[in-house]
């Protein structure tokens, strides 16, 4: 059975190490909040000017004023700081954030990701994706294995206009876990979901990787 949105999030949130600092992209990977492991110190980093994040809030429990930069509601803890975007930027552009989760549309199999914008689509901007895929040390995808017509989002090539050049380091979808030791390596099927088989990426994969 693939995984849900929440195991999802809950896998990239086994990625984290005690006193990262860490970015949540838009969509899925801000649900990583909610599964940081218990008793590890994470501080989360918003573009928009915050440092220090709290869980995602459920329904009902929203402050309107508090916002990240995809214009989600989130929740402050004891310790949260607020800045400007250019003390935002700095820390991003000077590789003091240690883990980026982003979604992305398409991903190469070189690692190059596409997760901005759709050619004759309203889009808000690019927002900080190109920055934190240049800047941060370990940049983790999170999105489902296929677009929503059935094709395959880990491709041989993006045709998408690109956020960043061989920039990723893990895939984590709904139906597997795919990650490369260095940026000169091929990516690695590491994990499958429960109850899906090796064929079942190949079918719906046309990136090539190693198993």
């Amino acid at each position: 059975m693939p995984w849900d949105r929440n195991q999802m999030a809950a896998r990239a949130a086994q990625e984290l190490e005690d006193g990262y600092y860490v970015n949540l992209g838009i969509g899925i990977p801000t649900l990583v909040a909610n599964h940081i492991p218990a008793g590890m110190d994470v501080t989360l980093q918003s573009e928009n000017g915050m440092l220090g994040i709290g869980p995602f809030p459920y329904e009902g429990e929203e402050d309107a004023d508090l916002i990240n930069a995809g214009k989600q509601t989130i929740s402050e803890l004891d310790r949260s700081a607020y800045f400007d975007s250019a003390a935002s930027f700095a820390m991003i552009r000077g590789g003091h954030i240690d883990l980026t989760v982003l979604g992305a549309m398409e991903v190469a199999e070189n690692g190059d990701i596409a997760n901005w914008m759709i050619p004759g689509k309203m889009i808000k901007g690019m927002g900080g994706a190109m920055d934190l895929v240049a800047g941060v040390k370990k940049i983790i995808v999170v999105m489902d294995h296929c677009a929503k017509d059935g094709s395959p989002k880990f491709i041989p090539s993006c045709s998408l206009p690109l956020t960043g050049k061989n920039v990723v380091d893990m895939i984590i979808t709904d139906l597997a876990v795919f990650h490369r030791a260095d940026h000169e390596s091929p990516f690695k099927l590491v994990e499958l979901a429960p109850g899906v088989t090796a064929e079942d990426i190949a079918a719906k994969t046309t990136a090539s990787f190693e198993s």
